[in-house]
């Protein structure tokens, strides 16, 4: 809605134009935008009041328009995100439009990482590169046409005229605007030539912009489904450029037209964006187009509050995914910056957020992107995918990396239902089996945290533990499985008069080299397979039973028990 304050009767209007408003009702029966129009005594009358809302109650159609500048920001993923949910939640559709019009900069690489990184978070598109529509194309450097057919209609009608400025004069503009601490607004100098004015200076050939006329007094309103009422001024406005002198179309008018063009109900972006909106909405006025709803999101923010940015570590869709990220954890996690359902629950996945997302649960302030919130939300989704996908995740990653021979088979299977827990991204599988393999047995009984472990008589552990090794009880124990293992720990600890940590905690440290880990007698029984198989690659650094028993055998433990420094035993080493 439009209002100007005060009492109804005749005016005579040219704010936008040269066309003649003759009675209030003129414009609410032609006008989209459902202008009222109240006249204010002459004296008192100082503002033209526009408020603008979207005129039209037709099907929901939603845009998301990057740049092919770069990578895909988290925040553009989120507004994108946004904008899905709303449309697949009111049945409507969901559009990418590429706003290629920087030229220098917009890169078809770019555009085309951007698609994947859509994909790949399972925002798919009705409309845009790639699907067929009938409001294509859907690259802006491919509409140019439409634009300057648009730009011809609002100069015919009066709403924009032709600027001959040079630059100079235009920086002097900006430097006088600078020592009278008025807002740096074009003077108007062309704003105001005759035809004859004009004419002359075409016939010279002199290159000109397309500037728009913008009303001197006013104040323009819109009602932010997320922020409410949001007005601005028109006097800080000043009349701004929508074709340049190459013939290319500045951003505001070419947002305009495509979004009116390409029937788009509401605008969900950021809140950068806002002032845009000003200039937009004079547009759609101009060219008599309906105003779509505007829903302005919130930045994302560093946990210094400040916008974020590279400098705070990975801001984009591709370095998550490289780094290992599910789409679905990233899509959950997306979604809490700035929105929730109204429940303690954190955890959806795209079909429920398509089932409970609504416009008018997105907060106003910014949201704090928390990068160790994310990995820990990553790890629950991890571990609620089915085994079989989980397996198949992690075993390729295995193979990829060089640590196993082979993708597939029982030690895989046993590894990450051992090991998963301890996993929150996918790369992490690479340090959790590698740590399983190793064995610095050294290092953890010269530690401060092994020295406890070491003087409660380990070495006695030691060697009891090597008879049951070279007697084959204790390999024949792990032949048996589970079973047979938990059986033999039993009758040890028997025979040495030792259970609880007094017991575990030496044969950890003996069979694993480590003080903490995942089950020990699941880690040893997987250790064991893993010798016998010979699934691991020899790159792995895997220490062998075998192996680590003939370590056992080198150790010099007087010189352990006195913190003397002794030389490692060339196993230690290799590893």
């Amino acid at each position: 809605m439009a209002a100007l304050v005060g009492s109804p009767g005749w005016i005579k209007l040219r704010p936008f134009g040269d066309f003649t408003l003759a009675h209030p009702l003129t414009l609410l029966e032609s006008c989209p935008l459902r202008i009222r129009v109240n006249f204010v005594p002459r004296p008192y009358r100082r503002r033209l009041s526009v408020s603008a809302s979207a005129a039209q109650d037709g099907p929901v159609r939603v845009r998301f328009a990057p740049s092919p500048t770069g990578n895909l920001h988290v925040g553009g993923a989120r507004t994108a995100l946004f904008n899905y949910l709303f449309a697949r939640s009111k049945g409507g559709k969901f559009l990418l439009r590429i706003e290629d019009t920087d030229i220098e900069r917009s890169t078809r690489e770019s555009e085309e990482a951007m698609l994947q990184d859509l994909s790949w978070l399972g925002l798919d598109w009705d409309e845009g590169p790639g699907i067929c529509g009938d409001y294509g194309p859907y690259r802006q450097s491919e509409r140019n046409s439409l634009y300057k057919e648009y730009a011809q209609k609002l100069l015919e009608s009066g709403h924009v005229y032709r600027c001959f400025c040079t630059n100079e004069e235009l920086e002097k503009m900006k430097e006088i605007a600078k020592l009278q601490q008025l807002p740096p607004v074009y003077t108007g100098k062309w704003a105001t030539a005759t035809d004859a004015e004009v004419a002359e200076e075409l016939s010279k050939g002199i290159p000109f912009t397309y500037r728009f006329r913008v009303p001197k007094e006013g104040s323009l309103k819109i009602n932010d489904l997320i922020r409410g009422e949001v007005s601005w001024n028109l006097d800080t406005l000043g009349d701004f450029v929508v074709m340049r002198s190459n013939g290319q179309p500045v951003y505001n008018f070419c947002v305009t037209v495509d979004d009116a063009t390409m029937a788009i109900s509401h605008v969900i972006r950021a809140e950068e964006h806002l002032p845009n909106t000003l200039r937009q909405a004079l547009i759609y006025k101009a060219l008599g187009f309906p105003m779509p709803y505007f829903a302005h999101v919130s930045l994302i923010l560093a946990p210094d509050r400040s916008k974020l940015s590279k400098r705070h570590g990975a801001t984009s869709v591709g370095q998550f995914r490289e780094m290992g990220y599910l789409p679905q954890a990233m899509v959950n996690y997306l979604a809490l910056l700035g929105w929730g359902d109204g429940t303690e629950n954190e955890f959806f996945t795209l079909d429920q957020l398509v089932e409970k997302f609504t416009i008018g649960r997105v907060n106003k302030s910014g949201a704090i992107f928390d990068s160790t919130k994310l990995r820990w939300m990553n790890g629950q989704h991890l571990r609620a995918l089915p085994s079989e996908e989980l397996t198949r995740l992690i075993g390729a990653r295995w193979k990829a990396t060089g640590i196993l021979k082979e993708s597939e088979g029982p030690f895989v299977d046993e590894a990450v239902q051992l090991l998963k827990d301890g996993i929150d991204l996918i790369t992490d599988s690479d340090k959790a089996l590698t740590n399983l393999l190793s064995y610095p047995l050294h290092a953890t009984l010269t530690s401060s945290e092994g020295k406890s472990v070491l003087e409660d008589k380990l070495s006695e552990v030691s060697a009891s533990l090597l008879s049951a090794y070279d007697s084959g009880e204790l390999l024949g124990a792990l032949d048996e499985g589970h079973s047979g293992w938990q059986k033999w720990v039993k009758g040890f600890g028997k025979s040495l008069k030792r259970k609880g940590k007094s017991l575990f905690m030496p044969l950890r440290v003996l069979l694993t080299g480590k003080l903490h880990g995942p089950d020990m007698g699941a880690s040893i029984l997987l250790l064991h397979k893993a010798g016998k198989s010979g699934v691991v690659a020899a790159e792995a650094g895997f220490i062998t039973l075998d192996e680590r028993f003939n370590m056992l055998r080198q150790l010099h433990w007087d010189s352990l028990n006195q913190d003397q420094p002794q030389p490692e035993p060339a196993a230690t080493l290799s590893s």
